[in-house]
């Protein structure tokens, strides 16, 4: 199929020439080039936007985009994921405070309505670009001195180092279009695409933190191991998303 070879070319352009951000060729250049129609050269570059590899900006061209990086469900940082993936990991803190929960919250972390929790608003930056919003409750009685020196640069290490690294949890997850403050965060238009992510996390039988995370959907995929079927505690009794 000549759309074929067009993509190739393209795909080969991608990985030897181009960097994130750089303009491709024209379709008339490409047309030109291949001795094919425009719609031909069209479907080819059709196949790369819908795979991720290029983006159309309306009046202006078409673009080489930056890869989607792959939300991998388990317990780990997300500095430690971003380094991974050799990126610099970044965090922009908009609230560290102590808050009394609120009764959905308060489901999630097994506590009392009203009981004190910890509560961490964040957006996560990888080599300086806003990749998500996160925010987090840790109940006060779990981890009293949570916030004393400040919002600690990661809380996956300060639960470690208080003898409460997470060994286990659980995620609900969906696409949902983002609201005016995430995109804002997120610096994509609103109502873009965004991958939602409700986590509970455990040390053993303790509920150590709750977390709700918005991903901008046009630079992440999720990777998701499966196994067999066993016993689920999402959505937890009583509790709403």
């Amino acid at each position: 199929m000549k759309y074929v070879t067009v993509r190739d070319y393209l795909v080969e352009l991608i990985d030897t020439r181009l960097s994130v951000g750089d303009v491709v060729p024209s379709e008339r250049e490409l047309a030109e080039r291949f001795g094919v129609s425009r719609m031909t050269v069209r479907q080819a570059v059709d196949s790369l936007v819908s795979s991720g590899m290029l983006e159309r900006r309306r009046g202006s061209g078409t673009y080489v985009r930056a890869p989607k990086v792959d939300v991998q469900s388990r317990i780990s940082s997300f500095s430690e994921e971003m380094r991974q993936r050799g990126m610099i990991p970044g965090t922009r803190v908009v609230r560290g405070e102590e808050l009394s929960a609120t009764p959905d919250v308060a489901v999630w972390l097994g506590i009392a309505s009203g009981e004190p929790v910890h509560y961490i608003y964040r957006v996560r930056l990888a080599d300086g670009v806003p990749m998500a919003v996160e925010k987090t409750w840790i109940a006060v009685q779990v981890m009293p001195d949570l916030l004393a020196d400040g919002v600690p640069a990661s809380i996956y290490e300060a639960m470690t180092a208080a003898g409460l690294a997470p060994t286990w949890g659980e995620d609900a997850i969906e696409a949902i279009s983002g609201d005016a403050l995430v995109c804002e965060h997120l610096q994509i238009p609103v109502g873009s695409a965004v991958l939602a992510i409700n986590r509970r996390t455990y040390a053993d039988d303790i509920a150590v933190s709750y977390s709700r995370t918005w991903y901008r959907g046009d630079r992440y995929k999720l990777w998701v191991p499966i196994s067999g079927p066993r016993r689920t505690l999402y959505p937890p009794r009583g509790g709403s998303r």
